[in-house]
């Protein structure tokens, strides 16, 4: 009986994929008014998941393809070793006609042998009988390549879509409340239980020491690459694969076990971090605890987070900026975690001229002495890792070197030409500038749909898996839509001790005093 209770098998992601869009369409739809803009948020987050599913059945096929070649060159060094060692020759193969005749007849292989067979079947004319070949022969299967290629194209699709829709949030006025058809408690109940199973495969999932977090070789901390990637999907491999797999891992942790237990705990606190702050952004910002608790069950119910809950550059960045929101009244504190995010992944370091402005009239130099206590005290910690002088890892944190051509991951290693990243990166760069000066008078509201708009951004010219770092913008993107109207919530009237501040009194009677 306990062998039966205790049975639990992890869902196939494409079942999560549909039991999560009913569950999301059934507590978030608005079923009264159903060409509301909330119903076409839920349809762009839906429609993100069919791209997620194709890249990863590309390169689970790429995976098939990877072993297959290697079991085919096992048994041709196989089959080499035994013709030296004894001297054997194998017979012909079937698939050469004229051969195999030739040898079950005892003759050779010569143009008498060649001329015994009828030309229609096997001689290099072609009759006029095969001319319209071409016209019947079936489509070429798609590659490996092609499938995750088509993956990431509607991946990027449906994030340009968003991208729109986050460029038109300020001009949303009207933001009536948008509850969840369900309570607090059972959207609570749901979102805890979903965490619950979510982190008990991170603990139980084997980490895979081979694959690291973060890119290699673009932008980026390099103290993320110490540590392993922890795949939380259903394994699909070939057994011999997943069979040697185990094994090179296993080797691997046993060195490296304290990197295991610190990708772990940092994949859990990451997520709990983002629940927790979407939560009290809500409670405290929103003025609705139940729109936080929805949001955060959102969150938690998405096919995304299912799939990339063990990937810590996925989780961590995204925690440290819902908690540079929440602390948005704190300008120092909202600095040490902007920085922090800057730091860690580099891209976020396109958001500071937003925040900056944001801050200008009033916290702009705490704000610039938090984001720099926390950049100065992670270029401290590059000492640890020696494998690369300091400087390389300062050049890597911050980006400094030339748009990387080789090499590359995701879409532009898939057939796009890499060079078109320049003129992104360019547009990228001029939208990061425009965040700065427009509006000139930013809120609460315009602070979190623009970070969430340049980590969309930043999606297009990532060079490294752009499209699948979701988790950059999806707990801001998912803020931007339930927020209500925070036209007030702005630097002058929020930062004072971290509550609004009261209408300061005139100064015209003192001054003429």
């Amino acid at each position: 009986m306990g062998e039966i209770l205790l049975h639990y098998k992890r869902p196939d992601p494409t079942t999560w994929v549909y039991l999560s869009s009913f569950l999301t369409i059934g507590l978030f739809f608005v079923f009264h008014r159903c060409w509301s803009m909330r119903n076409l948020d839920l349809v762009l987050l839906i429609l993100l998941a069919p791209g997620l599913l194709i890249v990863h059945e590309g390169r689970r096929r790429q995976l098939l393809e990877n072993e297959e070649a290697r079991i085919r060159a096992a048994e041709m060094e196989a089959a080499e070793t035994v013709r030296s060692v004894t001297g054997y020759v194998d017979p012909p193969k079937p698939d050469d006609p004229v051969a195999a005749m030739a040898a079950l007849a005892g003759e050779s292989t010569d143009s008498s042998a060649a001329d015994a067979i009828p030309s229609a079947g096997f001689s290099g004319e072609s009759s006029g009988e095969d001319e319209g070949l071409d016209a019947t022969d079936p489509p070429r299967r798609l590659t490996a390549i092609d499938v995750e290629r088509y993956g990431f194209i509607w991946l990027l699709s449906v994030q340009v879509l968003i991208l729109i829709r986050l460029l038109l949030d300020p001009l949303m006025i009207r933001r009536p409340l948008l509850d969840p058809n369900l309570t607090s408690g059972g959207l609570l109940f749901i979102g805890v239980w979903l965490f619950i199973f979510m982190m008990a495969n991170v603990i139980t999932s084997t980490p895979r020491m081979q694959v690291e977090q973060g890119p290699q070789l673009g932008p980026g901390y390099s103290l993320m690459n110490m540590l392993p990637a922890i795949p939380t999907r259903p394994m699909q491999e070939p057994a011999s694969f997943a069979a040697t797999t185990t094994a090179t891992t296993d080797e691997a942790v046993t060195g490296q076990t304290r990197y295991v237990i610190l990708a772990r705990f940092l994949a859990i606190f990451s997520h709990l971090a983002i629940v927790v702050g979407i939560i009290s952004i809500g409670y405290r910002h929103f003025g609705n605890v139940r729109s936080g608790v929805g949001c955060a069950t959102l969150y938690l119910m998405l096919p995304y987070t299912a799939q990339m809950t063990g990937r810590v550059d996925h989780a961590l960045p995204a925690a440290l900026l819902v908690w540079a929101v929440l602390s948005y009244r704190r300008p120092l504190v909202a600095g040490l975690f902007l920085g922090a995010t800057a730091g860690l992944v580099y891209y976020p370091l396109f958001l500071l001229p937003l925040w900056f402005s944001f801050y200008w009239r009033l916290g702009v130099r705490r704000f610039a002495l938090g984001v720099c206590i926390s950049l100065v005290t992670m270029m401290a910690l590059l000492v640890v890792d020696g494998s690369w002088p300091l400087g390389h890892h300062l050049l890597r944190m911050f980006g400094l070197m030339m748009p990387l051509m080789q090499d590359l991951e995701g879409v532009w290693g898939l057939g796009w030409e890499p060079i078109y990243r320049l003129p992104i990166l360019v547009g990228f760069l001029l939208l990061s500038g425009f965040f700065a000066i427009w509006p000139a008078q930013k809120n609460l509201g315009t602070l979190i749909g623009f970070s969430a708009a340049l980590m969309v951004a930043a999606q297009f010219w990532h060079a490294y898996g752009g499209g699948l770092y979701m988790a950059w913008f999806l707990p801001l993107l998912l803020l931007t839509i339930v927020r209500p109207n925070l036209e007030d919530r702005v630097a002058l009237k929020v930062i004072d001790g971290g509550r609004l501040a009261a209408p300061r009194r005139p100064r015209i009677a003192a001054d003429v005093a």
